[in-house]
């Protein structure tokens, strides 16, 4: 069986080198130069161009990439797996089952299994990180799949940015509200719903903003002593370390993984961001 996920679920480079995860990148674009996610730009370049002023765009796979890899698919006559980038947030998901249905006229016993996700970022890859424990268990594609949906469903994102005025570039947030929220030290709160990025609350200041993800991963969690919870963090590991040992100090998790948010959402969201992944339903 064949696993693919694609570069916003914000597994490190190294990741793929070491586990069979087959990668397709989303492609970012700074100036007039285009760039493939994780093979071709490496997000601190992303950041270091985002706080030079620039404002990179960002594109999903192309329907050429899913064609090369599901016709390759189809001819080695395995099974595969792909856990798909919300659709709520690129239309990359929805490329993927339009390729999947062509390649199927020709290759009429491919089999593949497309999951919408509806995560992001580390929510994204940690359903990406179990797939592939369930594949070393041998697990079948249908089991694995079902599992997977079932964490999907349950992954909570919590996200607070740094300045506003990165989002505000990109337009998911007004310029008004971002001079003003810098202005007060105003640190939004935002998770993700039905695959939408969707503010929950504002606060004024990072350590407010700590405490309170504590307490939403108090009320949300369960059993958060069992689990791996994920951080990523916008070129900011400083302060991805001091919210991992806010997290070890109240709730003891298994794991805790820190890695930065890679280049496609963090040329959204900008410097500083911050995210927390976790369960809030274990699988029975």
């Amino acid at each position: 069986m064949r696993i693919f996920a694609d570069s916003a679920c914000d597994l490190p480079k190294s990741y793929y080198e070491k586990n069979p995860v087959t990668l397709i990148p989303l492609r970012v674009h700074i100036d007039e130069t285009e760039y493939l996610d994780v093979m071709t730009i490496d997000s601190t370049q992303v950041y270091a161009e985002i706080r030079q002023g620039k404002q990179p765009k960002t594109s999903q796979a192309s329907p050429e990439q899913f064609l090369t890899l599901f016709e390759e698919l189809a001819h080695s006559g395995e099974e595969g797996l792909y856990i798909a980038f919300s659709s709520e947030l690129s239309g990359t998901h929805n490329t993927a089952v339009m390729i999947r249905d062509q390649v199927k006229e020709d290759f009429p016993n491919l089999n593949l299994t497309i999951i919408d996700s509806k995560c992001a970022s580390l929510g994204y890859g940690l359903l990406v990180k179990e797939a592939v424990r369930l594949q070393k268990l041998a697990e079948p594609v249908e089991r694995i799949a079902e599992i997977i949906r079932f964490k999907a469903t349950h992954m909570e994102h919590l996200f607070t940015v740094e300045d506003l005025d990165y989002m505000a570039r990109g337009g998911r947030v007004s310029k008004t509200s971002a001079i003003i929220g810098g202005l007060l030290n105003i640190k939004p709160l935002l998770h993700v719903e039905n695959g939408k990025l969707v503010p929950i609350e504002k606060l004024r200041g990072r350590k407010k903003v700590m405490k309170r993800i504590l307490e939403i991963m108090e009320e949300r969690g369960e059993r958060l002593h069992e689990q791996t919870i994920a951080i990523s963090h916008g070129d900011d590991e400083a302060f991805a370390l001091e919210m991992k040992g806010m997290i070890e100090d109240t709730f003891h998790p298994k794991q805790i993984e820190i890695h930065m948010i890679g280049s496609v959402i963090g040329a959204h969201v900008g410097p500083g961001t911050l995210g927390v992944y976790f369960s809030n339903q274990l699988q029975p």
